[in-house]
């Protein structure tokens, strides 16, 4: 008699703990609510990826266009687990593209609400695109997954270092490059880079709301210049700019200017078909304790 499988198959869009943790509930006409997990928090807050992937949920259903083409986010005060509203705006609707905006938000201790993100973006369909494509970007140079490091590969089973990780970690299928991993052994390259493979721990594929966490889930590129804290997001603008293939990502990520207690970061995402799926600019504020 044949034994029963024990393998757990993959996750799939649409049921995934992504999928459940970023869902949203009509309310009434342009309203939703919302329930930000716990599961996605970083230090005390929760991640602004995440956070980007949930209000892209609501807007795609708002909207007559399926995929986010362009998201950008101002983060206004820092997000909490638990309940939370979403209010969008209809801007404008054409026959390509519609734009709208929403804002996320919470309750504080008297009841009043407070907001904690708005977002302006224009959505269109992804599989209208033409196959033009003309491009001097290159997937980026690093080892196989197989080489990369992560939260788990210590040597004794124990996790690395990492200054402000939390339950997002358990989430992710994250191996990073060992070249941009000297921040975890106390030898931070200087260079302000971060480059990983990326997945979601339950095996579910990406796909264009999934690219709106993917593109903020990195160890901030603080850390490999040496500096230790957390590096909340000010405004992040994300491109997506195609539909990404099944398997794991490639998520580059560097910072060449912090100044006045400000950082950027730019990164890329490229999916195993070597397309520039999702590309994004966000500025940060530092860490407070500059001397690491």
């Amino acid at each position: 008699m044949a034994q029963a499988s024990s393998q757990v198959l993959p996750a799939t869009i649409g049921d995934s703990e992504f999928d459940r943790d970023t869902a949203v509930t009509l309310r009434e006409a342009g309203v939703y609510d919302a329930e930000l997990s716990a599961g996605w928090t970083i230090i005390h807050a929760v991640n602004g990826g995440y956070l980007l992937a949930l209000l892209g949920r609501a807007l795609g259903d708002a909207l007559p266009h399926p995929d986010p083409f362009t998201v950008s986010a101002h983060y206004l005060t820092p997000s909490v687990p638990g309940p939370a509203v979403i209010r969008t705006q209809v801007v404008r609707t054409g026959r390509t593209l519609s734009t709208g905006q929403a804002s996320l938000f919470q309750y504080d201790e008297s009841g009043a609400e407070v907001e904690r993100i708005r977002v302006l973006a224009s959505y269109g369909d992804l599989d209208a695109l033409t196959d033009d494509v003309r491009t001097t970007a290159k997937p980026p140079a690093m080892p196989p997954l197989s080489h990369c490091i992560g939260a788990t590969d210590a040597p004794d089973g124990s996790r690395p270092p990492i200054p402000g990780s939390s339950a997002i970690t358990d989430r992710l299928m994250l191996k990073l490059d060992p070249t941009t991993l000297g921040w975890a052994v106390g030898a931070p390259s200087g260079k302000g880079e971060m480059r990983a493979w990326f997945g979601l721990a339950d095996g579910r594929d990406a796909d264009p709301i999934s690219l709106l966490l993917t593109v903020d889930a990195l160890p901030p590129t603080s850390f490999e210049l040496g500096l230790k804290g957390w590096t909340p997001t000010v405004e992040l603008t994300t491109h997506v700019r195609c539909r990404p293939a099944p398997g794991p990502l490639r998520v580059s990520i560097t910072t060449r200017n912090l100044a006045g207690g400000f950082l950027e970061e730019d990164a890329e995402v490229w999916d195993s078909a070597d397309r520039l799926v999702a590309q994004s600019r966000q500025l940060a504020r530092a860490p407070r304790d500059l001397r690491g």
